[in-house]
């Protein structure tokens, strides 16, 4: 699964993903592991049509425009940066996880997703009035996979490339920084 999970630009702009479904998406990043159990991950879920969802869609970067609209949902990850105890660490890491069990969840149920930094988070502030202590950090596209052809040319090459990641060789070491911990890759 965590193999399939990709992110797509092209989204079928005419499916679309129901509130009860969205819910069993935020219902895995709920249980998402954070610092001492304090959860900061908090969202803000808007639906192809509503006016939640052209807010957020207002607060991405031309670009993102190009291909977000067809998405069926459009999601904020934002996080707390305090609670009852006092100021919370390790926030975005806490909604890292939160966000990737949202995303494994939607791999599971047949479903695409795309995390989008590029947008204005003083804009999603400003839209939806989110406190000073609250930080927009993410943007998640959800919706059904589209068809590439719909995508502007540069996207469309993108789209369709063979997906490739580092060998752990590259990312994984022993010993000393630099040294891999698997070298046979």
């Amino acid at each position: 699964m965590i193999m399939r999970r990709w992110s797509p630009r092209a989204f079928d702009g005419t499916a679309e993903v129901p509130p009860d479904t969205v819910r069993v998406l935020l219902e895995a990043a709920r249980w998402a592991a954070s610092h001492g159990n304090t959860q900061p991950a908090r969202f803000l879920v808007g639906y192809r049509g509503d006016d939640t969802f052209e807010r957020i869609f207002a607060a991405l970067r031309p670009g993102n425009r190009t291909w977000a609209g067809r998405a069926s949902v459009l999601l904020v990850g934002a996080v707390a940066g305090s609670d009852d105890r006092g100021p919370l660490p390790n926030t975005e890491f806490a909604l890292g996880l939160a966000v990737q069990n949202l995303v494994l969840r939607a791999v599971e149920l047949g479903l695409v997703t795309h995390q989008v930094g590029g947008f204005s988070p003083a804009a999603v502030r400003e839209a939806f009035g989110v406190p000073d202590d609250v930080r927009p950090v993410v943007v998640i596209a959800v919706g059904l996979l589209g068809d590439p052809a719909e995508l502007p040319d540069d996207l469309r090459e993108r789209e369709r490339r063979p997906r490739v990641r580092k060998p752990l060789s590259e990312t994984v070491f022993a010993g000393r920084w630099g040294e891999p911990a698997f070298p046979d890759e």
